[in-house]
């Protein structure tokens, strides 16, 4: 999960992590990066203006800059040395740059742009307009510094798999919230009820600002804390949802995961690269919870689960 925010400074300063790298290594350099960005990883087409990434006529950008943005905190010195040891050993080597929080929220808004994930939802960043279709079920975001823009794979596998778990009037968990992009998207989908969960306290403020956006937030209770907090409230969900890491969820598995989801309930795991999915199935069998199906999309994957009733 992410790391908590230090709430001592109003002003908080970044660091850019960049690195250049080819179209056909580019996503091997954001798996890389992955576990260090808390707020996610971006690629920028060297070259290329934001505004026309998805034009059909431009030829394919030969340099990607891979983009991640770390807290500048006591610990930033020794998070770059481990970024800079396993860049070293595939042959790359980052750039740094100091932002402070407004140059950061540009810097990813200009590559967020309104989306449509599986049948119905649509992502749309609270700075674009769009016009509603039928059926539509538009989730407006403003991410602000906490984790969750909907353009992820990881993000988008979880959005689609809740269009299938979500049935009217559920209770759903989001354990790790960030923006809060999972927890709204239930809500609308059909959720009666959805506890979000973050250890990072900005998550759970820009997670309730944006319920209120939606017009979802007497359903969207969002509350710091974490896998504990949650199984030593007693309550127990229709429907888990978590968008981690794939290392954290093999690690909750061992702390009685399973045990948040109902008999009968459904369970979502995101945040997991093709080459983790199998030793994240074997962890969920061990916390009695059951995978049924594995979705894909590139590198990542999701995986569906139930806890059966006996």
């Amino acid at each position: 999960m992410r790391p908590i925010v230090f709430w001592e400074n109003a002003f908080m300063q970044w660091i850019e992590v960049t690195v250049r790298t080819t179209i056909d290594e580019k996503d091997t350099v954001a798996d890389l990066l992955q576990d260090f960005g808390g707020q996610g990883v971006s690629i920028d087409h060297e070259g290329i203006p934001a505004d026309r990434f998805d034009d059909d006529e431009l030829p394919l950008a030969p340099m990607y800059a891979v983009k991640i943005y770390l807290r500048e905190d006591e610990r930033s010195a020794e998070t770059q040395g481990e970024i800079e040891a396993l860049l070293a050993d595939h042959g790359y080597k980052p750039l740094y740059r100091h932002v402070d929080d407004q140059d950061w929220a540009e810097a990813w808004k200009a590559h967020y742009h309104t989306t449509r994930i599986g049948k119905r939802l649509i992502i749309r960043p609270l700075w674009e307009e769009y016009e509603v279709q039928a059926g539509d079920l538009v989730i407006s975001l403003d991410p602000g510094m906490a984790f969750g823009t909907g353009t992820h794979p990881t993000t988008q596998l979880c959005l689609a798999a809740l269009e299938d778990a979500i049935a009217p009037g559920v209770t759903v968990l989001d354990l790790g919230c960030g923006s809060g992009i999972l927890a709204i998207g239930a809500v609308l989908l059909g959720a009666g009820k959805v506890l979000a969960v973050d250890i990072d306290p900005l998550a759970v403020e820009v997670t309730t600002e944006n319920a209120q956006q939606n017009g979802v937030g007497e359903k969207i209770i969002a509350q710091e804390g974490d896998l504990n907090t949650v199984l030593n409230s007693a309550r127990r969900f229709d429907v888990l949802v978590a968008n981690i890491l794939a290392r954290t969820i093999i690690e909750m598995c061992q702390h009685h995961l399973g045990e948040v989801v109902r008999p009968g309930g459904k369970a979502i795991f995101s945040g997991i690269m093709v080459s983790q999915s199998e030793d994240v199935q074997v962890a969920l069998r061990q916390t009695g919870l059951t995978p049924v199906n594995v979705r894909q999309d590139g590198n990542w994957v999701a995986i569906d689960a139930i806890r059966p009733h006996s």
